[in-house]
C-alpha cells in the first residue's frame, strides 16, 4: 500500500505541475515575440502529463491521479473500498505540493501576482474564462468526467492491447480540456482543483465545491453505466470488494 500511495502522490504531483504549470507559466507567455502555448498547448500538457504518469507509475497503483477516477473505478467494481480514502488523501496532497513548487517558480518572475493570475484555478459564472453560467459549468464537468471514466474503463479492459491504455486516457483528457478550458478552466479532477484554489483563496475556495461535486457525481455515473453495460461480460475483470 505504501508504494501505491507514493505512486498516486507523485502521479498527481506530476499531473498538476505539468498541466497547471503550463497554464500559469506558458499559456500567455510573451516576452516580446516568443508568444505562448495558448489553451491548446495547455490541453496537450494535461494530456501528456497523465499519459506519461500512467506509463511511469500506473503499474504500481493503477494510475488514478484523481479522486473522481478512484471513486468511479470503485463504482464500476474495479477498485477496492479500502483503497479509496487513502488514494484521495495522497492525490490531494500531491496537488497541493505541486502548487507549492509552481508558486515558487512563478514568483520568480518580477511582477507576478499569484491571486491576480488566477493560478489555473477553476471557476464558474464570473470566474469562468468564457463567463459560462454555473449550470453550464456543472453540466460540462459532470458529463465530461462521466465520459472520461467510460474511456478509462474501456481502455483498460482485458481484451484491449497491452500498453495502449495510457494513450487513450491521455488523448481523452486532452480532448476534454480542448472542450472545457473556456468553460471552467477544466477540472474533471477534484485534487487538481484543490491545490490552485488553496493558493488563490477567496473566490476560488468559495467555488471549489462544484469541482468536487460535479466530477465525483459524473465519475460515479460513468462507473455505474459501464458496470451495467459490461457486468455480465466474462472478459471484464471485476475486483471483489472486501
Amino acid at each position: 500500500m505504501a508504494r501505491k500511495l507514493l505512486a498516486e502522490f507523485f502521479g498527481t504531483f506530476w499531473l498538476v505541475l505539468g498541466g497547471c504549470g503550463a497554464a500559469v507559466l506558458a499559456a500567455g507567455f510573451m516576452p516580446e515575440t516568443n508568444l505562448g502555448i495558448g489553451f491548446i498547448g495547455v490541453a496537450f500538457a494535461f494530456g501528456l502529463t497523465v499519459l506519461t504518469g500512467i506509463f511511469a507509475l500506473g503499474h504500481i497503483s493503477g494510475g488514478h491521479f484523481n479522486p473522481a477516477v478512484t471513486l468511479g473505478l470503485f463504482a464500476a467494481g474495479r477498485a477496492q473500498r479500502k483503497d479509496v480514502a487513502p488514494y484521495i488523501i495522497v492525490q490531494v496532497a500531491g496537488s497541493i505540493v505541486a502548487c507549492g513548487v509552481l508558486a515558487i517558480i512563478a514568483n520568480g518572475q518580477p511582477g507576478f501576482d499569484l491571486a491576480e493570475s488566477g493560478f489555473a484555478a477553476n471557476g464558474f459564472a464570473d470566474h469562468s474564462p468564457g463567463l459560462y453560467t454555473a449550470l453550464a459549468c456543472f453540466v460540462a464537468e459532470f458529463v465530461l468526467t462521466a465520459m472520461f471514466l467510460l474511456v478509462i474503463l474501456g481502455a483498460t479492459r482485458g481484451t484491449m492491447p497491452v500498453g495502449f491504455a495510457p494513450l487513450a486516457v491521455g488523448l481523452c483528457l486532452t480532448l476534454i480540456h480542448l472542450i472545457a478550458i473556456p468553460v471552467t478552466n477544466t477540472s474533471v479532477n477534484p485534487a487538481r482543483s484543490t491545490g490552485p484554489a488553496l493558493f488563490v483563496g477567496g473566490w476560488a475556495i468559495e467555488q471549489l465545491w462544484m469541482f468536487w461535486v460535479a466530477p465525483i457525481l459524473g465519475a460515479l455515473a460513468g462507473g455505474a453505466v459501464w458496470r451495467y453495460l459490461f457486468e455480465e461480460d466474462p472478459l471484464v475483470e471485476q475486483i471483489a470488494d472486501p
